[in-house]
């Protein structure tokens, strides 16, 4: 593994886990009239808060983006993950509360579910597969999912209608991923002109703007709890997939590796969830209001 891609992987976790609490303490105030709406939106962008977070979120795609044209979707997936353990230590900060137990086996989980597949699996580059049927069967499986759980989370926005938002979210983002490394390698190819004539840069655009939507409408129907845990899950769960689903990334296949690796992913989404749910996550406001004003905080 490249020194340069841990670098920048880790530290596009670190801006999106800042990001990502800052979001959410401004989003909880949004008026819940707009949810899943544009207008909550152009309601935020007045928030300094959620612009600074918003600006932290960006520049940790950035660095993520440049991770993914140095690395393997595969790779580089995982590691974005650990974003969960910068956003618990801002939210610590907030909250004062000790890391605990469960906050301890969170962190090993996850860091030694990172590690278990990366070693295991060794992800390597490899070529692009080329037959279309399989890139578009992929892309519909995700974006289908995604809007299946949309769909669903309009039914019950205050029950488990934002941990629907969050793993849509998630299954987005990690297509997202994968299409900005395709528009790297023509970027690269070809430069500005070869980038442009491709569908891959405004489907990336389009991914981020609906995902973006998602998440903040999850944080602003209930805390951290309940949506980053489901959102840093699927994320790279999806990523992967399109990695070696049509990307051409390749993992080792004997049976100890597929278990090692299973078995990483396993402890990955469960120090997820154990860090998630840690005391230290804001809760977010106990009883939401329809008629609730967005004052900046």
């Amino acid at each position: 593994m490249s020194l340069l891609v841990l670098i920048l992987a880790v530290s596009a976790a670190c801006c999106l886990g800042f990001g990502f609490v800052l979001q959410q303490n401004a989003a909880q105030q949004a008026p819940l009239s707009d949810f899943l709406s544009p207008r909550l939106l152009l309601d935020l962008v007045k928030v300094p808060r959620w612009l600074g977070g918003t600006g932290l979120m960006v520049a940790g795609m950035v660095l993520g983006a440049i991770a993914l044209g140095q690395g393997e979707v595969s790779l580089v997936e995982p590691l974005l993950a650990t974003n969960l353990l910068f956003a618990l230590a801002l939210s610590r900060r907030q909250t004062r509360q000790p890391l605990g137990r469960q906050g301890w086996a969170g962190l090993a989980l996850l860091a030694g579910g990172v590690t278990a597949f990366i070693v295991a699996g060794q992800p390597r580059g490899g070529s692009a597969v080329t037959d279309p049927l399989r890139h578009w069967l992929i892309i519909g499986v995700m974006v289908g999912l995604a809007l299946l759980l949309t769909t669903y989370a309009k039914r019950s926005r205050l029950s488990s209608g934002p941990l629907l938002l969050a793993l849509a979210a998630g299954l987005l983002y990690g297509l997202q991923d994968a299409l900005t490394r395709v528009s790297g390698q023509r970027f690269s190819e070809g430069g500005m002109a070869e980038l442009l004539t491709g569908w891959q840069p405004y489907a990336v655009l389009a991914l981020g703007v609906t995902g973006l939507l998602l998440v903040q409408s999850a944080f602003e129907t209930a805390s951290l709890r309940m949506s980053l845990p489901a959102l840093t899950a699927a994320q790279p769960l999806a990523g992967i997939v399109c990695g070696v689903g049509f990307l051409g990334d390749r993992l080792h296949t004997d049976t100890g590796a597929l278990a090692w690796e299973a078995a990483g992913l396993a402890a990955v989404v469960s120090g997820i969830v154990l860090l998630g749910l840690h005391p230290a996550m804001p809760r977010g406001v106990a009883v939401p209001s329809p008629r609730r004003d967005l004052q900046p905080r």
